[in-house]
């Protein structure tokens, strides 16, 4: 509010620098499954506005913190998907690898059809009627795929456990997937708030790393140029 504002300065320790590089989990699954709540630091626009700004000035590096927090959000999610896939290892019917290999196959397939229909609906809502459309007829090559993949995996095992609902956990998003899974629910989970925001998070992330390590590096070849220059002049002035 009002008040917070006149006492903090965004450098202040209290400010969430994530917040300001526009990144912080808080803001963007907010409203998902995976809503955190409240950010326990201070989320302000006008702060955000006043770091824009003096960011042109001169290198804040609040990219180091920003990083260090997007890091361990997505290390803390990766060990979920890995206890996930483990539980789930552990009540599936053990089946063959070879087996194993087909069901992946239509999992990789319906993949492909959930990121298209919500590619597709996307374009609708934006008015590219034509373009979606085009879309649309590639979903029909994939299903086609699909309902080949489906028959080649129902005929390597008994009815009684194709019957199962086989699951994956999105590498994403860790949210579970269904081998059955109808195309709405395909769309709804790659088109949804939940798996883009992942994405967005986890692109953000490698985007930080990059920009740190540039940055760290600048900063070794200024203080090694500044060395240098310093002996220099040590060594002229002994003359």
């Amino acid at each position: 509010g009002d008040e917070t504002r006149q006492r903090v300065k965004f450098t202040d320790d209290r400010v969430c620098k994530s917040h300001l590089l526009d990144c912080c989990p808080h803001d963007i699954l907010a409203g998902t499954r995976m809503d955190l709540g409240e950010c326990t630091k201070i989320h302000d626009l006008a702060l955000r506005a006043d770091y824009e700004i003096a960011s042109k000035e001169r290198d804040l590096f609040f990219e180091l913190d920003a990083m260090d927090h997007l890091e361990s959000f997505i290390a803390e999610c990766d060990r979920r998907t890995e206890l996930a896939k483990k539980r789930l290892a552990e009540t599936q019917e053990e089946i063959s690898a070879e087996v194993s290999a087909k069901a992946e196959k239509v999992h990789e397939l319906n993949e492909d059809i959930g990121k298209l229909l919500a590619k597709a609906e996307q374009l609708g809502a934006e008015g590219n009627v034509d373009e979606s459309q085009k879309i649309l007829m590639e979903v029909e090559k994939v299903r086609a795929k699909k309902k080949e993949a489906e028959e080649e995996y129902r005929n390597s095992m008994p009815a009684s456990s194709f019957q199962q609902q086989k699951l994956r956990v999105c590498e994403v998003c860790s949210a579970y997937l269904g081998l059955h899974d109808n195309d709405r629910r395909l769309a709804d989970h790659f088109g949804g708030k939940l798996h883009l925001g992942f994405i967005q998070i986890r692109e953000k992330l490698d985007q930080l790393r990059k920009t740190v390590a540039e940055k760290q590096e600048k900063r070794n070849q200024d203080r090694l140029r500044r060395r240098e220059e310093r002996e220099r002049e040590e060594r002229m002035g002994r003359r």
